[in-house]
Parts: C-alpha cells; sequence; structure tokens
C-alpha cells in the first residue's frame, strides 16, 4: 500500500505487538540459508490456540487504537481485517459490536495473501465504493511467531 503525506490527518493512531512465547501456535520451523532448507519448511498451525488467541488480541488492539484517537467503536464505519479466516474476523467484528455488514470480507474470492490482504481488502472496498473519503476505518492483522497490530485511520 502507498501512503502520501498530507496536511489533513489520516492516521488516527496505531498498535503493533509480538510475543515469542506463542511462536509454536504459528510458524514454520524450518529455515532457508544458502539455498539449502534445514528442519521443516512447512507452515505449522494449531488452529483453535490461533484463533482463540487472534480474536482476543486483535479485540484488544482495536480498542487500544479507538482510545489512543479519543473514539468507540461506533464510530467506526469499516473494519478491514487480515483475510486469514472468516470466523476469526467475524469474532473481532462481534466484539466490537460492529454489524457484518460493515465487515470488508475478501477472504472468499483471494484467499489468505498473508501480509498483502489487508491492502487488497481495502482497495476493493474503495474500488466498489463501500469505503468513501471521511469514513473510520480500522485495519487489523495476525501473523506468525505471533504478531498483531491494528491502525484506525480516516479515509
Amino acid at each position: 500500500m502507498v501512503l502520501e503525506a498530507s496536511s489533513e490527518p489520516g492516521i488516527l493512531a496505531s498498535e503493533l505487538h509480538a510475543d515469542g512465547k506463542h511462536v509454536g501456535i504459528l510458524c514454520v520451523p524450518g529455515t532457508v540459508a544458502g539455498g539449502h532448507v534445514s528442519g521443516d519448511p512447512l507452515l505449522k498451525m494449531d488452529g483453535p490456540a490461533v484463533f482463540k488467541l487472534a480474536v482476543g488480541v486483535l479485540d484488544s488492539a482495536a480498542r487500544a487504537v479507538l482510545a489512543q484517537a479519543g473514539r468507540s467503536e461506533a464510530d467506526l464505519d469499516w473494519l478491514v481485517p487480515h483475510q486469514a479466516n472468516i470466523r476469526i474476523m467475524q469474532g473481532t467484528a462481534k466484539k466490537l459490536k460492529l454489524p457484518l455488514d460493515k465487515l470488508v470480507a475478501t477472504v472468499a474470492e483471494h484467499g489468505n495473501t498473508s501480509a498483502a490482504s489487508v491492502p487488497l481488502a481495502l482497495d476493493v472496498a474503495v474500488r466498489d465504493g463501500r469505503i468513501q473519503r471521511g469514513h473510520t476505518v480500522l485495519l487489523e492483522g495476525v501473523g506468525g511467531g505471533f504478531t498483531w497490530g491494528a491502525v484506525l485511520l480516516d479515509f
């Protein structure tokens, strides 16, 4: 995603976190060095543990950026989450008391495109006219190792 400087505020708040104690629930235990694979190069995931942790940390990150910006969940126009799992996305929306029609979900069309999923979903919603100038948008994601974060912005 390309950002540019503006005289108007856009990004209101952000929260980024990592906690290595959760590495075992979502990781690639192998490594690649010098063109050689050492160990297991395949993704390992404990689905139920990832679901539980992801919904909890995404809710906390969302509430943190809302508090930093002096906003509440009622101020959200759109939730654009990492497109990994529809249940995680719906669980986060539910915790924020956000109707599911305010959840941008493209996982059925794109699949889990990892770090590209939030920008791709945002692009789809802007192009189809759902997200418009002046809307308050919450972006959020999770990643292996375990990492997570949220960004609140006025589009």
